[in-house]
């Protein structure tokens, strides 16, 4: 008896395979080329730091080997106010203060350098001539005697000012004193100190003021040599303050100044005190007016009231208002212009050159509110505006 054999199968679940397009054996195309990556756009910050370079290669190199001595002499003069106009800028442009009284701290570092080099031109233990000139038994004056000393001059240089503004703007500031107000006060000083040192003739030469000066910390000044020496000292100086205005441009510090200036009490609503952000303003300016003081007595080889008067501190402004005082090149390149003019007009026009400034300045202000530095960005602007109308666009895409 056959037993039937029994199969067991299993049956999985049927898997359905979908079927695909025929497969394509030839070479495949290769692929668009993707346009190279254009290089990403420089900064503001690092377009600043370049042109400081540019700026800084044109004082150091080019100047010296195409100017001559005259010249450089007066490159020189232009550079110390354009010191003074750096620290207007920043406080002026940055930080909204009207500071006309610049005069004042300019003075200080300028009456410092000049009783120091009196002292190294009458020699050891010895009276400057004016003095002898008027009372030849009177003894050096008190506070003169710490000027015999290189390193005291230059610590006061860049002391005084410190105290002087600190004090100041400390008082100032902290009573809300700003505006018309503030400018008439800064301006005030420096008439004051104008009137003082000219009224002391015995003790700070008067309205003749102080000059024939002789050696330099031991530098022969009549030596072309150490004139340009002198120069290279200015002009690295010069490049020394602005790298300190870029940084603090770029720092928050000038995002505060700049808060302060348009809306101070929404600043100290947030808890920042004013008062203080614009001391540090105050205060930088009036190092910058007394280092440039300090450097234009030996280049210019005399310092009188005249230099530091209301007319003194209102061209110094006018310099950083006609260049852009809110810029960062704008103030230098103001105070540069401006002393050029001033050089070369009172030249061929010895009793009119002010009048030819006034009327370039009055022409700059009204074409360029913002200042001869903001006139590459205004033409940059226009032509952008002028690519942009409807006649240019449609005509561009006419084009074959």
């Amino acid at each position: 008896m056959s037993t039937p054999s029994t199969t067991s199968t299993v049956e999985g679940p049927s898997v359905q395979v979908a079927a695909g397009p025929p497969t394509d054996r030839r070479r495949p195309r290769s692929s668009p080329r993707l346009p190279r990556r254009l290089p990403r756009r420089l900064s503001k910050d690092t377009v600043s730091l370049l042109g400081i370079g540019v700026f800084a290669f044109f004082m150091l190199v080019v100047a010296p080997a195409v100017l001559s001595d005259f010249r450089l002499n007066n490159l020189g003069k232009y550079a110390c106010w354009a010191m003074v106009a750096v620290g207007i800028g920043l406080a002026w442009g940055r930080g909204g203060m009207l500071v006309m009284g610049q005069g004042v701290y300019f003075a200080l570092g300028a009456y410092a350098m000049a009783m120091h080099l009196t002292l190294e031109t009458a020699g050891p233990d010895a009276i400057p001539v004016f003095m002898i000139l008027y009372d030849p038994l009177a003894p050096l004056p008190g506070f003169w005697e710490p000027f015999r000393s290189g390193t005291f001059t230059l610590l006061a240089i860049v002391i005084a000012p410190v105290l002087l503004a600190g004090t100041l703007g400390y008082a100032i500031f902290k009573r809300r004193v700003k505006g018309a107000y503030f400018a008439i006060l800064s301006q005030a000083l420096a008439v004051a100190l104008a009137y003082l040192i000219g009224g002391t003739i015995k003790l700070t030469g008067g309205d003749t003021g102080l000059s024939d000066f002789k050696y330099f910390f031991g530098y022969t000044l009549s030596d072309p040599v150490n004139k340009r020496m002198i120069y290279s000292i200015t002009a690295g100086l010069l490049v020394l303050c602005l790298l300190v205005v870029w940084q603090l441009y770029r720092s928050r510090f000038g995002e505060l100044l700049v808060a302060t200036r348009d809306a101070e009490e929404r600043v100290r609503f947030l808890g920042h005190d004013p008062a203080n952000i614009k001391l540090v303003a105050y205060v930088t300016a009036a190092v910058m007016a007394s280092i440039g003081g300090a450097l234009f007595v030996p280049i210019a080889g005399i310092i009188s009231p005249k230099e530091i008067g209301a007319a003194a501190s209102i061209f110094m402004i006018a310099g950083a208002a006609f260049g852009g005082r809110a810029t960062l090149f704008g103030p230098v390149l103001g105070a540069l212009l401006l002393g050029f003019g001033r050089s070369s007009l009172s030249e061929r026009w010895e009793n009119g050159w002010i009048y030819a400034l006034a009327l370039m300045f009055v022409v700059v202000t009204l074409l360029a509110p913002e200042g001869v530095a903001s006139v590459p960005r205004r033409v940059v602007e226009r032509l952008r505006s002028w690519r942009g109308t409807p006649g240019h666009t449609a005509a561009k895409e006419a084009r074959p």
